[in-house]
């Protein structure tokens, strides 16, 4: 028998109600898993709960039990080659691979419907970030198992937007940052609907790298005026080598129909800008530098020498460079 303090059986439900925490402990008690040490007095609170307990310690079982296990209780669907091999991880492994199995044999019928990673995951595991963040990976690909077999599916952010007009067709616009989105947003609120010479119908918040991810759920995330085929989405954001990559990962994923097109108006406002700066900021190191050249290729010759010229220096212009008096001016 092994001693555990109260504070000790608590630790992973210290911030739950103490209601919850009061039926945790009972529930241990009434399934023999816990014995109270009256000795130990018990808390102040009500109900109260003894301050020590005892926890019976589980005799580990054999190799000859593991792999008897193994072999004999597992379904078919669950490969046992790499587990034979490492019983030392199957013993760590063990009540996760053995929730997965029961799962699929009294469950396995859930799996004609799709569900998020998160809804799956909790419904094998009792754990909703089981699959992304702690060991739920490393079970399947040790059982053999791909994570298709779950029909699951990834979800995004949803796509934030503001809506000036609903008329189609009309043209969008996506942003990479915040202060652009707010600014321009505000813009339009004042009555101006038209900036850099065009006129934009909605504003669509990217959020750097998020942009891409959400996209995909883009015809389920926003009004039915929005995923009209006769609109023109736009980007516009920073100039340097991830502002840059975010458009081409847009253009690259995209069907044909959707693919966004260049605020080249708004990029050759920045460069006109940035002339009359000192010292424009340096590029992080970890940017990607990969470019595929799709982005470049919606500006003239000069205008590409002159933002390449900028990104050699491993120096870049923020969007930010830009502000509503700028708006206006094409």
């Amino acid at each position: 028998m092994k001693r555990i303090s109260l504070e000790e059986l608590l630790k992973d439900y210290s911030k739950e109600a103490y209601s919850r925490q009061y039926a945790y402990v009972m529930d241990l008690i009434a399934k023999g898993e816990l014995k109270p040490v009256k000795s130990a007095g018990t808390n102040s609170r009500k109900p109260a709960l003894c301050l020590s307990y005892w926890l019976p310690e589980k005799e580990d079982a054999s190799k000859e039990e593991l792999e008897e296990e193994l072999k004999f209780k597992l379904v078919p669907l669950l490969s046992i080659d790499y587990y034979l091999s490492h019983l030392k991880e199957y013993k760590k492994d063990r009540p996760w691979v053995l929730m997965l199995n029961q799962y699929l044999m009294s469950q396995r019928d859930c799996l004609e419907r799709p569900e998020s990673v998160n809804e799956r995951s909790f419904e094998i595991w009792n754990r909703e970030k089981f699959l992304t963040r702690e060991q739920g990976a490393k079970i399947l690909k040790r059982c053999g198992l791909c994570r298709e077999i779950l029909n699951i599916y990834d979800t995004a952010e949803p796509v934030a937007y503001y809506c000036h007009t609903r008329q189609v067709p009309q043209n969008m616009l996506i942003l990479e940052n915040k202060d652009t989105f707010f600014s321009m947003r505000r813009f339009m609120l004042e009555g101006n609907s038209t900036m850099f010479g065009m006129e934009i119908g909605t504003l669509i918040y990217g959020g750097g790298k998020r942009i891409v991810k959400s996209f995909q759920d883009f015809d389920i995330s926003v009004e039915p005026y929005m995923r009209a085929e006769e609109n023109h989405i736009y980007y516009f954001g920073d100039l340097d080598y991830e502002g840059i990559g975010i458009y081409e990962s847009l253009n690259q994923q995209c069907r044909e129909n959707r693919k966004p097109l260049v605020l080249t108006a708004a990029y050759e406002k920045m460069l006109d800008k940035a002339k009359y700066v000192l010292g424009l900021p340096e590029t992080k190191e970890q940017q990607n530098r990969n470019l595929s050249g799709t982005f470049f290729s919606f500006f003239t010759k000069e205008t590409v020498k002159q933002m390449q010229e900028i990104l050699k220096k491993n120096q870049y212009i923020p969007q930010e460079i830009l502000n509503s008096q700028d708006f206006l001016v094409c």
